[in-house]
């Protein structure tokens, strides 16, 4: 992506100009509406609680990967090559960092002990609260590039913070994560707020029982997953951001990689506690979008300091991505190897 060169020396009195947005009023209305089309189709879906298996998982997980190829593709055709290798950049991002949001999920349905059938459900209610979310931030986010470029030190600073806090968890282990997920803050205040029900209720958050309105641990469990979504939405927004200035582009990213957490989560499953060196990677690659954007700050202050291209960040997050995956998948053969030598 090619930035603007700031004309003065003070970025936040005169605030450099943004290129101008892809998302007509049009576009955004007819995007918005898609999304809502979507989400009552996988609500449909999810209506009746049953086991998900693997084939339809994978069914769902390709369409939902197809879907944000095609856009792509489209957006080549009509806006150009720009707009369009920003949307895969930033979607990869995405869809990475959505993965580490899956691992904290299965944490979540594990520790309140959800029903297999329950799953799904729960799933989709917190993905409709990350899309809120998602939301919120973007139009924050758009609204602080509006007001000055120290927006973009604030994102990295953001970032940078963020990934060292991944990599420092990454090296205590992912079991501490496991034993806080069922105090957080959130659920213990919703428990003493109303009563909750012993056992599960189907797909229902709430019943009468006595003649009082009680809560059923689902509800409690929707909205441990709303309190991690906005731990996710802090991280994801500004990575987006890093990647593009347009909102419209970061809203369809964001959009994107959401919808397909749900049959992303069956396929996965198994396959992420395999991923042993993943949060290393999410670490490098939030700190990576973290340094782009404080050099795009600091360009725009001495055009001397160079800028990371958008292809550049895209090959070196390919490139974490698949390096990771590999050591994992080493270092879990070699375990192996080892159990049964003994």
């Amino acid at each position: 992506m090619v930035f603007e060169e700031a004309r003065v020396l003070d970025p936040v009195a005169v605030p450099a100009a943004a290129p101008e947005s892809v998302g007509s009023p049009l576009l955004w209305a007819v995007s918005i509406a898609a999304l809502v089309f979507l989400l009552v189709i996988d609500f449909a879906v999810t209506r009746r609680p049953h086991e998900v298996k693997l084939g339809e998982a994978v069914g769902w997980s390709v369409f939902y990967i197809v879907l944000p190829v095609l856009f792509g593709f489209w957006l080549w055709a009509a806006y150009g090559g720009t707009q369009s290798l920003e949307f895969f950049t930033g979607y990869v991002v995405e869809k990475s960092l959505s993965v580490d949001n899956l691992f904290v999920f299965m944490l979540l349905l594990t520790a309140f002990a959800v029903p297999e059938a329950l799953h799904q459900r729960a799933l989709l209610y917190g993905i409709v609260g990350a899309l809120v979310l998602r939301g919120v931030f973007i139009a924050m986010g758009a609204a602080l590039l509006q007001a000055g470029t120290w927006a973009f030190l604030l994102f990295g600073a953001i970032l940078l913070a963020t990934g060292g806090k991944i990599l420092r968890d990454a090296v205590k282990g992912r079991q501490e994560q496991e034993r806080d997920v069922s105090e957080m803050r959130s659920v213990r205040l919703l428990r003493s707020l109303m009563p909750v029900t012993d056992e599960y209720r189907g797909g229902k958050l709430s019943v009468v029982e006595g003649g009082r309105r009680m809560l059923t641990p689902l509800a409690v469990v929707v909205v441990a997953l709303f309190a991690t979504d906005v731990v996710f939405a802090v991280d994801s927004v500004p990575a987006v951001y890093g990647i593009t200035e347009d909102p419209y582009l970061v809203f369809t990213t964001n959009a994107f990689a959401l919808l397909g957490l749900r049959a992303l989560y069956f396929v996965l499953r198994t396959t992420l506690s395999k991923l042993a060196h993943l949060d290393y990677g999410l670490a490098l690659i939030l700190v990576l979008i973290g340094l782009k954007l404080v050099l795009h700050w600091a360009h725009g202050i001495w055009p001397a300091v160079p800028e990371v291209p958008t292809l550049v960040s895209l090959l070196a997050i390919v490139v974490i991505l698949g390096t990771v995956t590999l050591t994992s998948l080493h270092a879990r053969r070699a375990a192996l190897r080892r159990s049964s030598g003994d």
